[in-house]
């Protein structure tokens, strides 16, 4: 998968940009707030339809904009499309070929990327949000259906918490339409919650393989999915079901005296283990730099096993983050499969004696120069 060429539009700090032709890899310099993770931002979002950076569309039209654009070319193993992305106040567009698509889920997969920021570290030292954002980004790419059953979940669960709220303090009778809730909730939590248990056991396989490979045999790295109302290793959607229902009655009165929802997919998390012990708590720092890049890397061959072909990987200000030793490690698993984005504040950040061939963007203050 190969992006050839990008046009934005009063996106972000870009007035107007067109580059017509990427190399294999890019590096992308420029000193601070001048516009380079806009550029890659710009890539991820087209692949995605939205920011890994912010939940707010408006945040990335550009300023005193009605709306932004963002338009590629893609070489995919069975040719090349024209994907475009709108945004505007009312929303967003999203075209294949300059065909709308009637849903954004029936876009997303066109484009497949791997974004590997340092706020990509917090995937294990973070919040538990911050796994299943991750979780839920990677399984967009490669099982859209995932997404429709996660908005549905999300919207229900706006539904039900409000409800809730309402019901503290009220009688039995009036807790009908929490069953119904229950049931829609349940529903689409299953199939989360079983697709999530499946991506983590792919991802298990190649992250153990990768960081045994980077900590030269010394370091087993385990996953393990911790959900909150059945056993890990269940897949069957009617057990999964069952589960889930006996949970919801269990926790109803704790739910309405508290006016939220504690049960579901939107409670679980992910643990990191290397050699029995949780990297989380008890690993070093550089432990936990070794798993999310372990993480990173297992996603680009796992996208690869899914789709049939390797998707284009962003690297955000994420070199320098790391020593001599995992710089060698990243670059020398992208050099020659993977189309790569690098973005830096200058090159002597980077190890440029491992970049063969790599075309180089000068930024500033968004205007791109090769």
């Amino acid at each position: 998968m190969f992006v050839t060429d990008i046009e934005l539009k009063q996106f972000r700090n870009y007035e107007y940009l067109k580059l017509d032709s990427f190399g294999p890899v890019n590096l992308i310099i420029g000193q601070n707030a001048q516009g380079k993770t806009n550029l890659v931002e710009a890539i991820y979002a087209l692949a995605l339809t939205k920011s890994h950076r912010t939940s707010k569309d408006k945040e990335l039209i550009r300023f005193e904009s009605g709306s932004a654009n963002i338009r590629a070319h893609v070489d995919k193993k069975y040719g090349k499309i024209q994907l475009e992305l709108a945004l505007s106040q009312q929303g967003k567009k999203a075209k294949i070929n300059g065909l709308e698509q009637r849903k954004l889920s029936d876009f997303v997969g066109s484009l497949n990327v791997v974004m590997f920021a340092p706020e990509d570290l917090e995937i294990v030292k973070g919040t538990p949000g911050v796994r299943r954002r991750f979780l839920d980004m990677e399984i967009g790419q490669v099982a859209p259906g995932y997404i429709y059953h996660l908005q549905q979940y999300q919207k229900i669960l706006v539904q039900r918490n409000n409800l809730l709220k309402q019901l503290y303090g009220a009688g039995e009778s009036q807790q009908v339409m929490l069953a119904v809730w229950n049931d829609q909730l349940a529903e689409h939590g299953v199939k989360i919650v079983k697709k999530r248990k499946q991506f983590i056991k792919k991802l298990q396989k190649w992250a153990e393989t990768i960081h045994e490979g980077i900590t030269g045999g010394k370091e087993k790295l385990e996953l393990a999915y911790v959900p909150s109302f059945a056993d890990p290793m269940e897949e069957d959607e009617a057990v999964l079901l069952d589960r889930f229902m006996i949970k919801l009655s269990q926790t109803k009165d704790q739910e309405i005296r508290r006016g939220m929802s504690l049960t579901g997919p939107h409670r679980d998390d992910l643990s990191f283990f290397i050699n029995g012990r949780e990297v989380q708590t008890y690993g070093s720092q550089g432990q936990q730099r070794t798993t999310a890049l372990s993480l990173k890397l297992a996603e680009i061959e796992l996208i690869r096993e899914e789709i049939g072909e390797y998707p284009v990987l962003l690297l955000d200000d994420v070199l320098s983050e790391l020593d001599p030793y995992r710089q060698t490690q990243l670059i020398e698993t992208f050099q020659s499969k993977v189309q790569t984005f690098i973005t830096a504040t200058g090159i002597e950040t980077l190890n440029t004696s491992k970049l063969k061939d790599a075309y180089i963007y000068q930024v500033d203050a968004g205007h791109v120069e090769r």
